[in-house]
């Protein structure tokens, strides 16, 4: 015979065309129409999903506020912990100016009523959509997210305690860090190990399907631990008002926090770097960043709490608590000034070995971001680039202090007015991505892995 097409007469009778090779003409025939099939499911959704991502976001359709909450993620407090670390910054530069401290202390307010807003809108998030509770913490591109609200809280209570020096009375400050500090040191320690635990925890037992792999690591795996390590800087920080017995007790266990986060992001670094050797520079360059931290923060804090340890010995001399028989305990005739500059000079020489490895770090990262970025679109990863760093420049302050070096004082200086602008930029970015619809959005947030 031959090949057969065939269409539907105005009838409603089909007519078949029926190819003769021989002939090369076509014949008709009459015959009746088969029965219909029964119908496909549409694909009429897969088609507008595929379609709309073709579309620029900000040519899509609009959706209500109501839909784009669902997609407010933990990593929003990575603009609240950046915004606390400018602040920081500007609390404690060397070279200042009039009124920088004002300015500081505006961009710690802001950076307050900016945590409150985003605590608010995820808590919204959670009441209007509940499932998303246990999905934030138990899929791994959110979940990573989580611990930025804890730094966001160590950043913060750094904050006040710079700011209550600049502002308040000698007796307020002593209050203040005898008091609340002291307290919210203790819970913030204990909150924060639990934290490190647990969700590494769920991170190790995710299904198969969800779990991490060595060939996409980025620093992003040290964020469960961070909030820890900064345990040691927060130490550092409300250790001043404190005497004798309790300030051993904020200094062991800052100490003892630094150690564990250090040494646990220590250990991830050499998964970090074979998978850097193995494949390759990551899309989302400025996430890169974040190996700068863990040095950093344990450099900064070292030389922020042996510089009370003098001062602590010397009170422990009349004391004659548990405590400071402990501490005494082994030491002989020990000198207690020479005690207390030995405990320095051991924690400067610390100090000088982690800022290189962080120099190092922000080199690397710096020169990956210079080489290109795969993806420019905006991301919360962004923030990145400030959080870090902030890490890096305070590490730069103490050590030039504790050194007496005008030129590592004066890197600070510039790496704070660099980081006041690359937050400037980003903030305005993050404005308008919200606005351009490139965030908060359908298929564009953490929530979406």
């Amino acid at each position: 015979m031959g090949n057969a097409l065939s269409r539907t007469g105005t009838a409603g009778r089909r007519i078949s065309f029926k190819y003769d090779p021989e002939s090369a003409m076509p014949s008709t025939d009459d015959e009746p129409e088969p029965p219909e099939p029964p119908p496909e499911p549409p694909a009429e959704p897969r088609l507008a999903e595929s379609v709309l991502e073709r579309i620029p976001t900000y040519l899509q359709p609009p959706i209500p506020w109501r839909d784009r909450i669902l997609h407010f993620t933990f990593a929003w407090y990575t603009v609240t912990m950046s915004t606390s670390g400018i602040a920081l910054t500007l609390a404690i530069t060397p070279h200042r100016f009039p009124g920088l401290s004002a300015i500081g202390l505006a961009i710690f307010l802001l950076d307050l009523v900016s945590f409150l807003l985003i605590t608010a809108a995820i808590l919204l998030r959670f009441a209007l959509y509940r499932r998303t509770v246990t999905r934030a913490f138990t899929r791994p591109s959110e979940a990573l997210f989580v611990p930025t609200l804890f730094l966001s809280v160590a950043a913060i209570l750094s904050n006040i305690d710079e700011y209550a020096r600049l502002y308040l009375s000698e007796a307020q400050v002593v209050s203040l860090e005898r008091g609340f500090l002291r307290v919210a040191f203790w819970v913030y320690v204990a909150a924060c190990f639990a934290l490190s635990v647990g969700q590494y925890h769920l991170l190790f037992t995710v299904k198969e399907t969800r779990r991490l792999l060595p060939s996409a690591m980025t620093p992003g795996w040290l964020m469960p631990i961070l909030p820890v390590m900064l345990a040691g800087s927060v130490a550092a920080t409300c250790v001043r008002g404190l005497e004798g017995g309790e300030a051993v007790g904020v200094l062991c266990a800052g100490l003892a926090a630094q150690g564990l986060g250090f040494l646990v992001s220590a250990f991830m670094y050499a998964t970090y770097l074979s998978r850097l050797m193995a494949f390759g520079l990551p899309a989302q360059r400025p996430g890169m960043f974040i190996a700068v931290g863990p040095p950093s923060f344990t450099c900064a804090a070292l030389v922020g709490m042996a510089v009370e340890v003098p001062r602590v010995l010397g009170e422990l001399v009349g004391d004659r608590g548990i405590e400071a028989a402990g501490v005494w305990a082994g030491l002989g005739d020990v000198d207690v000034e020479t005690l207390g500059a030995a405990v320095r000079l051991m924690a400067l020489f610390s100090a000088v070995f982690l800022w290189g490895l962080s120099f190092w770090f922000f080199s690397s990262a710096s020169a990956a971001v210079v080489a290109g970025m795969p993806d420019r679109k905006f991301h919360l990863s962004w923030w990145s680039f400030v959080f870090p760093n902030v890490g890096f420049t305070l590490a730069s302050i103490r050590l030039g202090a504790a050194l007496g070096s005008e030129g590592v004082l004066w890197f600070s200086t510039v790496m704070t007015a660099f980081l006041f602008l690359a937050w400037a930029f980003i903030a305005f970015r993050c404005v308008r991505a919200v606005y351009m619809r490139e965030i908060v959005w359908p298929g564009h947030d953490e929530d979406s892995g």
